[in-house]
Parts: C-alpha cells; sequence; structure tokens
C-alpha cells in the first residue's frame, strides 16, 4: 500500500448551570406589596405585570396585549432537570455511540472484510455520533495531537481487499498529528514499515489540505513526495479516545488514540 493513501483528518483541520432564583409568586408579590404605601402600590403593580409580560410570552411570539420589556425567555426560571443540559446529553449519547461503533467494526479486519450492509451499519452510527460532536474546531484543540490507530477505514488503497490476505498490510497503522506544528505522519508497521510525512494547511476550524513531502521506504530509505501528493480531509468528530475523519475523496477514517505525547518530526 502506497502510505500516501491514508488521508489525513483534519483540512488545510458544559458545565453545570446553575438554576436562576425563581422569581417571587403571586402571594409573596401580593403581600410585599400590601406593606407599601399607597402611594406607590400601584407602580409596584405595573412593575410586577411587566415582568409577568416579558417571563411569559403570547403564542407565536405575540405581545398578548402588552409590550416586551426584556428578552427574557419563560424557559429561563425552569429549573435544570426541566430544560435539561444538552451538553450532558449529548455527551452520554457518544459514550454509547462509540461503543456500538467499536463492537460493529471490530470484525471487519480495518474494513477489509466489510460487507456493504456492514458499511452501511458503519455509516449510519458514525453519522450519529458526528451529529452529537462537542469539539467544533478541532485544530484549535490538544485532543488532536498524538499518535492514532487505524481502527478502520472504507479506503482500497489502504486495505488493498484485491490483494490476497497475506500481501495485505496486516500490521498495525497510525496517524500522526501535531496541530501546532501542523504536520501529520501516517506510519505502517509489519510488513511494510513505510511512513510518509506531510504539511497541513488548515481551510477552517475543521479541514485542512494535505501536501506530503518525504516517503521513508521501510523506515529508511527517505524518498521526495511527488506533486501530485496531495489530498484533503475533515475531521467530523474528536474526543481524547476516539477521531473520526472524511477524506476529499468520500472514505471514511476512525481511529483511536494510543500516545497523545508523541510528536510528528519536524
Amino acid at each position: 500500500m502506497a502510505p500516501a493513501s491514508l488521508p489525513l483528518s483534519v483540512s488545510c483541520a458544559p458545565g453545570s448551570s446553575r438554576p436562576l432564583a425563581a422569581s417571587p409568586g403571586p402571594s409573596v408579590a401580593a403581600a410585599a406589596s400590601s406593606q407599601l404605601p399607597a402611594s406607590s402600590r400601584s407602580s409596584e403593580r405595573r412593575r410586577v405585570t411587566g415582568l409577568a409580560l416579558a417571563a411569559v410570552p403570547g403564542v407565536g411570539g405575540r405581545k398578548g396585549g402588552g409590550r416586551w420589556r426584556t428578552g427574557i425567555s419563560s424557559f429561563s426560571f425552569l429549573p435544570p432537570f426541566f430544560t435539561g443540559n444538552k451538553g450532558e446529553k449529548d455527551a452520554e449519547k457518544a459514550v454509547r455511540l462509540k461503543q456500538e461503533l467499536l463492537d460493529a467494526i471490530a470484525p471487519l479486519e480495518r474494513g477489509a472484510e466489510a460487507t456493504p450492509e456492514d458499511k452501511e451499519r458503519v455509516e449510519q452510527i458514525v453519522q450519529q455520533l458526528e451529529a452529537v460532536n462537542q469539539v467544533k474546531e478541532p485544530l484549535k484543540s490538544d485532543l488532536l495531537n498524538g499518535k492514532w490507530e487505524l481502527l478502520y477505514t472504507t479506503s482500497t488503497s489502504i486495505l488493498q481487499p484485491q490483494r490476497p490476505k497475506y500481501l495485505r498490510p496486516f500490521g498495525k497503522i497510525y496517524q500522526a498529528i501535531n496541530a501546532d506544528t501542523l504536520r501529520a505522519q501516517n506510519m505502517e508497521t509489519y510488513p511494510y514499515f513505510n511512513q510518509v510525512t506531510a504539511n497541513l494547511v488548515p481551510l477552517n476550524p475543521r479541514r485542512v489540505a494535505v501536501k506530503f513531502d518525504y516517503f521513508k521506504i521501510f523506515s529508511l530509505i527517505p524518498i521526495k513526495a511527488p506533486g501530485s501528493g496531495k489530498g484533503e480531509l475533515e475531521i467530523t468528530y474528536l474526543d481524547e479516545e476516539l477521531r473520526v475523519s472524511r477524506g476529499d475523496k468520500g472514505n471514511l477514517f476512525v481511529l483511536k488514540m494510543v500516545d497523545s505525547t508523541y510528536r510528528v518530526p519536524l
């Protein structure tokens, strides 16, 4: 397998909420108002009424007979167990989906043994996982840096499914990325031990252009990469354990973190 064929997956790539203090109920407001002088009770009633209008808009955003006085939403006064915490829910869903994804790809030999039905199932799980991605700008995240092991891909140039099994790359395949230096490296192990390094050019916070610069055959012989050694990659899911990337040719890559301290040689 040509080591340049493993694209790089970055493109050239809530904390707890305190419930707000509840506003006093009608009985409390009335009791407080009764202690006021007669001259100020009417203005107090107007103030309380104004708050009610601001907090509870009419259906469809209509003013319901009064003017909006503030931008306060009625939902601001609900405690968290009514509104829920979307970030926490997404994180819980991501844990479940990651395990479901790992179970689905485990018997597929990085994708070489995947049937069309297997690929469709993996794609569906990945799309759900991408939908709860909480790292919106992976190129700015330290979670991206380090060495990742390729667990699954749809790239035939990597899998070489047309070859007999003993001629396929069956050792582990790694990809390292350093967002701080904009460098990347693909590494095959047994039996070829090929490597390739690349420069990354950010196109947006999720996508990079990739320009390969050097290959190493059997990890020893450096060869300058041809000018055609280019590509693009986008990181669509990232956390401290798992990364999902999509290449410019439509290929999917699922990788797990194995060494967060590894740095790509300059």
